[in-house]
């Protein structure tokens, strides 16, 4: 079978990547395209595969700037599709919807997000899509009909241990884990989703790194331009290594919702402080059920503040979430090896379920 899988975000290629091997080595021909986000290519041509960018110009996050990205992607696509005739299409994307709807191939939609958090997205995509594949708390509001969850999250596509063993040599070439370091993520907050959705501000920023600054080494990740204050404490890292830096690390503090869940599935405490704390199904469960980490609503900076103290103080808290993501894994499969199957065998794998 011939499979088409479109990334259109780093966290694509992580999830994708393990699948992508296993059916490649099954004997499927598999297609690659993207589009220019962030690190990706890095990610890519680190892995050593082949793509095809299909907006390596990438687009604008305003309403105007998506709507050309969404149709020059849908074009160059379908353009793409009829020369190489792919039989099946696969991603956390909407093109591959419209061209699968337009030459009559099948679709598989992989998203874990809920649909009233991404509704542009859901609305752009779903209608459209032959199925939709999400974890089990997701909720794909009226498209649920159309959809098959498993029981899983994005990130066990790649960190679970199957998969994935944190190295420390690999860490110890950017910083020492005899002596204990945490991680402030910043995310940009800009796409179409994020709209009205606020995170830690420098304010706030400066705030933590004062309560960490004596306990350990601050590491700082960011999507946006930081302040002189802050920007001493960047880390620059090759992007394929961050999983292994997250593993060790003491806290990881953020605005992102991928790299909180990514923390949580390594064992490494998190906290997560934006306005989507509360609304995202698979982020309440790895929270509330498993609690793996806390999320903290941007309303409750003091409550931010003391919870950064009480981890920091804890000298058992990382011991703790071994124990937490334990129990999180003996409940959960490996999604890789659980997409691997399902895409390889579709449509027949969608009859079984």
């Amino acid at each position: 079978m011939k499979i088409l899988f479109h990334l259109g975000h780093p966290a694509h290629f992580h999830l994708f990547k393990i699948v992508i091997g296993n059916l490649k080595n099954s004997g499927h021909q598999i297609f690659i395209l993207i589009k220019k986000k962030d690190v990706l290519e890095d990610l890519l041509e680190e892995e050593g595969m082949d793509f095809y960018n299909i907006l390596p110009e990438g687009r604008k996050d305003s309403k105007i700037g998506l709507a050309v990205g969404q149709i020059k992607q849908d074009v160059r696509m379908w353009k793409f599709v009829k020369k190489h005739k792919p039989d099946l299409l696969v991603g956390t994307s909407v093109a591959i919807t419209h061209v699968g709807k337009l030459m009559g191939i099948p679709s598989i939609n992989v998203n874990e997000d809920d649909a009233h958090i991404v509704p542009f997205y859901s609305k752009m995509a779903y209608p459209f899509a032959s199925v939709i594949v999400s974890p089990d708390p997701c909720n794909n509001g009226k498209w649920e009909h159309k959809s098959v969850h498993y029981n899983g999250y994005h990130e066990l596509a790649y960190l679970h241990p199957n998969h994935f063993q944190p190295d420390r040599e690999i860490v110890d070439q950017y910083i020492s884990t005899n002596n204990p370091y945490y991680i402030l993520r910043f995310a940009k907050l800009g796409a179409h989703h994020d709209k009205g959705i606020k995170g830690i501000n420098n304010e706030i920023a400066l705030e933590i790194i004062e309560l960490l600054k004596s306990h350990g080494r601050i590491l700082i990740t960011s999507e946006r331009e930081l302040i002189p204050e802050l920007e001493q404490y960047r880390i620059t890292v090759n992007p394929i290594h961050m999983h292994h830096i997250m593993a060790f690390a003491s806290l990881y503090i953020g605005d992102s919702q991928t790299m909180a869940a990514e923390a949580g599935v390594l064992g490494t405490p998190f906290i997560r402080f934006n306005d989507f704390v509360g609304r995202i199904g698979y982020l309440n469960e790895i929270e509330n059920k498993y609690k793996l980490g806390i999320g903290i609503k941007t309303s409750d900076t003091e409550k931010l503040l003391q919870t950064v103290e009480e981890m920091v103080e804890n000298e058992q808290l990382k011991d703790e979430m071994k124990y937490r993501r334990l129990e999180m894994l003996e409940d959960k499969m490996d999604v890789a090896q659980y997409l691997t199957w399902f895409i390889g065998q579709y449509p027949e794998s969608e009859m079984v379920i």
